[in-house]
C-alpha cells in the first residue's frame, strides 16, 4: 500500500474519532468518495493500525444506528421552514 493511502486512512480515522463524523460529512472534510470512506476504515485501517480501526468503526456504527433518527429530523425541519416561508 502506497505511504500516502495509509497517511490518508489514519488521517480520516483520527477525523472521525475526534469530530464524531458521519462517512459523508468526512468524505467531503477529505474530498474523497464515501466508498473510499469506508474502505480506508473498514480494510485498509485493519492492516496499519487495527486498534484506531475499532474506535473509527464504533463511532460509525453509532452514527449508522441514528441515521434514521437524523433523516427524520432533518425532512421536519426542512417542512418547517417551508411552511413559515409560505405564511
Amino acid at each position: 500500500m502506497k505511504d500516502y493511502i495509509e497517511e490518508r486512512a489514519v488521517s480520516i480515522a483520527n477525523y472521525i474519532i475526534e469530530c464524531n463524523a458521519t462517512v459523508r460529512q468526512t468524505a467531503k472534510a477529505f474530498g474523497v468518495s464515501k466508498s473510499t470512506v469506508h474502505k480506508d476504515v473498514t480494510d485498509r485501517l485493519m492492516q496499519i493500525n487495527p486498534t484506531l480501526a475499532r474506535q473509527a468503526r464504533k463511532v460509525l456504527d453509532v452514527n449508522k444506528s441514528e441515521r434514521h433518527i437524523r433523516g427524520g429530523l432533518a425532512t421536519r425541519e426542512k417542512y418547517l421552514h417551508q411552511h413559515q416561508i409560505g405564511m
